[in-house]
């Protein structure tokens, strides 16, 4: 049954798909991180249809420090986590998603481990402070210097030209030349 709307050849993995996947090799993860209304989002939005191009499976992760709502009150799931469920699965022929309470701000190692398989890499948005490799999208107009200097996982930067620095700088339209960097560091 193809989803309504669905782009041909597109696919979802559920949130549990970590089971049966090679347990002896992770799934890279490349964090999209930089100052509020700099283009991570955007530059997601470009990384993943360049990444598919290449055939290479893509997951994303978006941390919310303000918290989210996929629920709705009123709706059975909503229902169902009000009676006290502690995980609720909302599942269609076309998705499957995760309500769970939990009693921390995971990080993004637990939450790979946990809901993501079957996926070559995971990019995620947001997470500034993770210890995981990123590209900070820079933009000059917003105040202050790149969040990232001086972390040593910082493996590039795009947007517009940062202050000096000794890591690769992308124009934030260069997709395959920071596609490029991130398949030959991480998935080949």
């Amino acid at each position: 049954m193809d989803r309504p709307g669905a782009k041909a050849g597109a696919y979802t993995v559920s949130s549990q798909a970590k089971a049966g996947a090679e347990e002896s090799q992770e799934i890279p993860i490349v964090s999209i991180v930089g100052k509020s209304d700099t283009g991570k989002t955007t530059l997601i939005e470009k990384l993943i249809p360049e990444l598919n191009r290449r055939g290479y499976r893509v997951a994303t992760i978006k941390h919310d420090v303000h918290g989210f709502g996929i629920d709705h009150e009123g709706k059975d799931s909503w229902r169902h986590k009000q009676a006290g469920a502690r995980v609720t699965v909302l599942s269609s022929p076309w998705q499957v998603a995760v309500v769970e309470d939990v009693e921390k701000d995971h990080e993004i190692a637990e939450l790979r481990e946990k809901y993501i398989g079957y996926v070559d890499i995971i990019l995620t948005e947001g997470f500034k402070k993770n210890r995981h490799p990123k590209v900070e999208a820079f933009r000059a107009d917003r105040e202050g210097d790149l969040i990232c200097r001086g972390d040593i996982n910082l493996l590039a930067v795009a947007g517009d030209p940062p202050p000096p620095i000794s890591v690769p700088c992308f124009s934030g339209n260069d997709v395959n030349g920071i596609v490029d960097l991130i398949e030959n560091r991480f998935l080949r």
